[in-house]
């Protein structure tokens, strides 16, 4: 099917999201359990950042970075199945895809573990970069 390459790195970062999901219960469970400031029977909901400051921060970073994958990758999806509906989802556009992704694994994974801010926002940068240009072939074809 002319197009539909860069439904792959789609469906990666997704299955990536859910990565982070499970690591970040994986290790937000057993501090909550170990916490002497929560009590896991009576916990009422709240939102994410309540949980700053009572658990350690190292658990909050995969949090963090899971709401994160929330946010900017919500339009790579959107652009990138714009792309392989309009048929220009292979080659050039399937790269930027896969890097686009790759570099968001990275930021999950300086996020998640050391947390360097300023490798976070090179990332970051560059993934927004790869991002952009992806919108502007969409543009371009959508447009022209």
């Amino acid at each position: 099917m002319i197009g539909m390459e860069i439904l792959k790195p789609v469906v990666a970062l997704a299955a990536w999201t859910m990565v982070m999901w499970a690591w970040m219960y994986a290790t937000r469970i057993p501090a909550m359990q170990k916490s002497d400031k929560i009590d896991v029977g009576t916990l009422k909901g709240g939102k994410t950042g309540d949980l700053d400051g009572v658990l350690p921060d190292h658990i909050q970073w995969k949090a963090h970075n899971y709401n994160h994958l929330h946010e900017a990758p919500t339009v790579f999806y959107a652009i990138a199945i714009t792309l392989a509906v309009i048929g220009q989802g292979d080659g050039l556009n399937a790269l930027l895809a896969w890097i686009y992704v790759g570099l968001r694994v990275i930021h999950s994974l300086v996020q998640a573990t050391a947390n360097k801010v300023m490798v976070r926002f090179v990332l970051f940068a560059l993934s927004s970069v790869v991002l952009m240009a992806l919108i502007l072939h969409a543009a371009i074809a959508l447009f022209h």
